[in-house]
């Protein structure tokens, strides 16, 4: 290789390192600006302004979640405390800590149908079949039409490998809301289930 090709050579490098260094630099900065524009789509036009600097403060929200769980255990016949620190947890996946909260939210208002539901579903996202059985269908004796709650039921059936208790479930769920968008992947998994036994 000739020093006249050798020098093309470098500077046809050190060219496509600058302009792909040019390229991702500028796509970097689009890349960072579409969250911010992406969460302003589909609001009117005089909707303030979505990010930048009017973005949730981290920390303070960190501080605001910290003080809702501390509130919750310095305050263990505070209802409202306890569903708020349950429903953080839950919000964070922390499935096991949001079912303790719940369950003394429970034992302060053993009927209120919310927590009941709540805890039918933790149990359920927790995997926690059973248990999550057994909350549903203490809210399906306070409610008995709550289309959520029957296809929880049914959900939690079917991932236990009941087939006559999903069957029953699904049954009660058809018959309240025949429309139901569950039903189909509900009678799937029964004929499955069915078939697997």
């Amino acid at each position: 290789m000739s020093r006249e090709n050798l020098l093309f050579a470098i500077i046809g490098i050190l060219l496509g390192f600058i302009v792909g260094f040019m390229f991702a630099s500028s796509m970097s900065q689009k890349v960072a600006m579409q969250p911010a524009a992406a969460g302003t789509q589909g609001l009117p036009s005089d909707h303030p302004q979505v990010g930048g600097q009017n973005a949730p403060n981290t920390h303070a929200m960190f501080a605001e979640v910290q003080v809702s769980i501390e509130k919750a255990r310095t305050e263990p016949k505070n209802f409202e405390a306890q569903m708020k620190a349950a429903e953080l947890y839950y919000q964070i996946q922390r499935y096991d800590q949001a079912i303790e909260y719940l369950l003394k939210a429970n034992q302060l208002k053993p009927t209120d149908y919310r927590t009941v539901v709540l805890l039918g579903m933790v149990n359920l996202d927790s995997e926690y079949y059973d248990t999550a059985e057994k909350w549903y269908r203490a809210a399906i004796k306070i409610k008995p039409d709550d289309v959520m709650v029957l296809a929880g039921l049914a959900e939690a059936t079917l991932q236990k490998g009941d087939a006559k208790a999903a069957e029953d479930a699904i049954a009660q769920l058809e018959k309240v809301d025949s429309s139901s968008q569950d039903l189909p992947r509900f009678r799937d998994k029964l004929a499955s289930l069915k078939a697997g036994k």
